[in-house]
């Protein structure tokens, strides 16, 4: 064995062993009892990051400790391979986007594989392939046909230059990112999933997500957004038209001053014709249309509005209120239209205040008496109804049932449920995605792919061949023959959303290579749902509420049994340097190559592990690697010049027969084992996991002094070290096991338990205190019971002297921590 801890030799050579045996390996079907590990799986944009390593050693850690525990354990990985920046890269650069993206796959496979992470490799899967998007585009079909897929106008942002659609993140001031050409609004068609018939399960079921963190199932339940209340038809004066609205208060339904409109909305269109504002209205809608499409997520709007010039009648009370076309109404929740109560709705009071409104109070919280007049904001407590008709002097919820049930028995109105969640909008005018299997054709319309014409290719992927321009721009792919009456037709020409290929892709490994369906039935029914899933927060609302949605589709279609993907969840923390998080832009980034070539994958992995919780930031700090680095130096040494511990069989330890430093060291082992299973069972808190062995080795003591300790003991202290380390740093563990003398590979290792008996402190330490204040200690056996540490406390000299002869009032025993005496 080697002196020196030659990291790079020891890396290199457990890395080939573990190509040429692939023992991590599983059937598509297991045998045993199954876990199921995944961390949400890459995009290749070239380089792994720090990020990538630390979210991927803390999967490779679950998936080893659940090996030796004896589970069969899942633990692939593949590549999130559509998506822009691939466009962009092959602009850039002049290649196909095909060419780029498997590169960079290639190259970050190697970096993946130098981080000794267990995949299982022959389930790896790229989502540009057609092997894999053929059956995304079989699933579309089936959900077309059961209604689930369908196509419908949506405004987008539209760059003229560069003649494509936009998502918003890509619209910087008000132009395009690219050319730097104005970006405006534009009608277009385009496919969407029925998510929203999934609302209330997606929302229901979160009840049984007891495995993920709270604030990311709050997020999901905020996203969905479900609101019960009053749906109500305002008629509009001098027409047949009506105004639906929906509110959650219908308690201040007598309070409606105005109604505001979203500049969506379609009466919009013509509600003002014929009157002098109408012009007025016209040029607020596109105006406000253009500044929606240009505003950022966070921006806050200024309310804005234009009067119509009609009114509508609110059914309560017979009561005409103006209708004002406004900027912060969204057509996307409720029904575009909002009743404004200005006494009791802030926004509504700030919009009243600024276009000279009328204020009206309809409830009177308790203990106040609100005046229109004086009012400086809405008031949205519950309390009395005032101003309301035959409601007035109820209780302002209660009257909300109430109300409703009149608003239905008079005919205007009805019970209603509403939620925020919008369907899924899945068309993307770009080129590097999957195509939408359908053709459009002058005679018979929207005409489906038949399934045994799949896949659709892509150009440049499988055998087509192309550019890498946006599809609507390659007649050569877009010319195509119509299914159902042969006649010349048009292939569709946008792709999917790339969170389509994200929804499902850990269902396809369990059956990669099936080529009857998107998953083998028997293999989801086995391996499905996933048990621990980790990744970012950033992903706590999109995907996981896609892959929700995917879930529940597929099990309904008969694809798959499970309800929910995903039974746990760990959402990581970012890496931060100097506080920020590494990026690029802020060249803070600390290269995960450089390290591996200077310290090791191994130091890396400790380092990333021991840091900080999982799920808490870690702050990069050069010395916590160094620090790694020399831990396991130590522990190599400490191997290393005692190698004499492992010859032959290991005597068997009888705790009594001990000198007292070898009963220590057989106690710390045991208490160790305890603390390093609890740590990782419990919350997967690895670093309370490594410091707990930290302990271990500094109790076992300095490497050239541990030989005096019994044999037995010595030999079972280094092998617990060994076994409890494998799962964080694989290669060092591995070799110290083989040079140590065991046969048997330590991956095919069992975890080792621990003996309570043996744990068990053979004195404790225990603190006394008078009335809260530290006044002495005691050394007393383990197993002393509470009246025996009472008296004992009582006699303490210091006790004694404290008290002067006062009794005390009670004696509070924690239990094998402290006495505190009351006087």
């Amino acid at each position: 064995m080697n002196d020196r801890y030659d990291f790079k030799a020891i890396e290199h050579k457990w890395q080939e062993r573990w190509q040429q045996e692939e023992p991590n390996r599983v059937p598509d079907v297991p045998t045993g009892k199954k876990y199921y590990v995944l961390e949400m799986f890459p995009y290749p944009s070239g380089k792994i990051h720090m990020g990538h390593v630390r979210n991927y050693t803390i999967g490779d850690v679950i998936a080893r400790y659940k090996r030796m525990r004896g589970f069969e354990v899942l633990h692939p990985m593949g590549w999130d391979a559509f998506g822009l920046p691939a466009e962009n890269a092959a602009l850039k650069h002049g290649i196909h986007p095909a060419v780029w993206t498997h590169d960079n796959i290639d190259y970050m496979r190697t970096q993946l594989k130098a981080m000794g992470l267990s995949y299982d490799w022959k389930r790896e899967l790229a989502t540009c392939t057609p092997e894999y998007y053929r059956w995304e585009q079989q699933l579309f079909l089936r959900m077309l046909a059961q209604g689930l897929a369908y196509r419908r106008e949506t405004t987008v942002n539209w760059c003229e230059d560069c003649q494509t659609v936009l998502a918003r993140e890509q619209v910087i001031e008000g132009t395009c990112w690219r050319c730097d050409q104005p970006v405006m609004p534009r009608n277009m068609a385009g496919w969407f999933f029925n998510i929203t018939r999934y609302a209330e399960e997606l929302l229901s079921d979160l009840d049984t997500l007891t495995g993920w963190p709270e604030r990311v199932v709050a997020m999901q339940r905020n996203w969905i957004g479900k609101s019960t209340g009053l749906a109500c038809d305002f008629l509009v004066d001098g027409s047949e038209e009506q105004i639906t609205i929906f509110t959650t208060r219908p308690d201040t339904i007598f309070g409606v001053t105005f109604m505001s409109l979203a500049v969506e909305h379609p009466l919009l269109k013509t509600l003002s014709s014929g009157l002098p504002q109408h012009e007025a209205v016209q040029a607020f809608i596109q105006e406000t249309i253009v500044n929606k499409q240009r505003a950022s997520v966070e921006h806050e709007v200024e309310k804005r509005g234009v009067f119509t010039g009609r009114y509508c009648i609110n059914p309560f009370n017979g009561e005409r209120v103006p209708i004002y076309a406004a900027n912060f109404v969204l057509m996307e929740y409720g029904t575009g239209a909002v009743m404004a109560v200005p006494a009791h709705d802030q926004r509504d009071f700030e919009f009243a205040r600024a276009y000279s409104l009328p204020v009206r109070v309809v409830v009177q919280p308790e203990g106040e008496i609100l005046q229109e007049d004086s009012m400086q904001e809405a008031s949205i407590e519950p309390g009395m109804l005032v101003n309301s008709a035959a409601f007035t002097g109820m209780q302002s919820e209660a009257a909300q049932q109430v109300i409703i049930n009149h608003a239905q028995q008079q005919g205007f109105g009805r019970p209603h449920i509403t939620y925020k969640l919008r369907d899924w909008g899945v068309s993307r005018q770009r080129y590097w995605g999957a195509p939408i299997p359908v053709v459009h054709c002058e005679y018979c319309g929207i005409v489906p792919v038949p399934e045994e014409e799949l896949p659709v290719l892509l150009p440049g992927t499988g055998k087509a061949s192309g550019s890498n321009q946006p599809l609507h721009q390659q007649e050569e792919f877009l010319a195509t023959s119509c299914p159902a009456c042969g006649k010349p037709a048009r292939r569709e020409s946008d792709t999917f959303d790339t969170f389509v290929e994200s929804s499902w892709y850990y269902i396809r490994y369990v059956s990669p290579d099936c080529d009857t369906s998107m998953v083998d039935k028997n293999a989801a029914m086995a391996w499905l749902p996933v048990d621990q899933y980790i990744g970012g927060v950033e992903h706590a609302i999109l995907h996981l509420l896609y892959s929700r949605f995917f879930t529940k589709m597929l099990r309904d279609l008969g694809y798959i049994g499970a309800d929910e993907p995903f039974t746990n969840l760990l959402t990581q923390g970012m890496v931060l340097k100097d506080g920020f998080k590494m990026s690029k832009s802020k060249g803070n980034v600390e290269d995960p190559n450089t390290l591996i070539e200077q310290y090791g994958a191994d130091t890396v992995r400790l380092f990333s592990l021991f840091a900080a919780p999982p799920e808490r930031d870690l702050d990069w700090n050069p010395q916590g690697v160094e620090g790694a680095s020399r831990f396991l130096a130590r522990v190599y040494r400490l191997i290393a010049v005692n190698m004499a511990c492992f010859t032959g069989d290991g005597a068997s330890i009888v705790s009594k027969k001990l000198d007292a430093a070898s009963r220590q060291v057989y106690r710390k082992t045991h208490q160790t084992i305890r603390r390093v299973t609890e740590s990782i069972e419990s919350n997967f808190h690895f670093n309370t996991a490594i410091a707990g062995v930290m302990e271990l080795v500094n109790t076992i003591g300095a490497p050239e002094a541990a030989h005096k300790l019994d044999s037995a003991v010595l030999r079972q202290s280094l092998e617990t070290v060994l076994l409890l380390l494998f799962p964080m740093v694989p290669h060092f563990c591995e070799e110290l096991w083989q040079a140590s003398g065991h046969g048997q590979a330590l991956a095919q290792s069992t975890w080792p338990e621990y003996s309570a008996e043996a744990a068990r402190e053979d004195e404790l330490t225990i603190v006394i205190q008078i009335n809260g204040k530290l006044r002495g200690k005691l050394q007393v056996p383990a197993d002393t019971d509470d009246d025996t540490l009472k008296m004992l406390a009582l006699q303490e000299e210091k006790v004694v002297q404290q008290l002067t002869g006062a009794q005390p009032k009670k004696i509070i025993v924690v239990q094998k921590k402290l006495v505190n005496i009351v006087v």
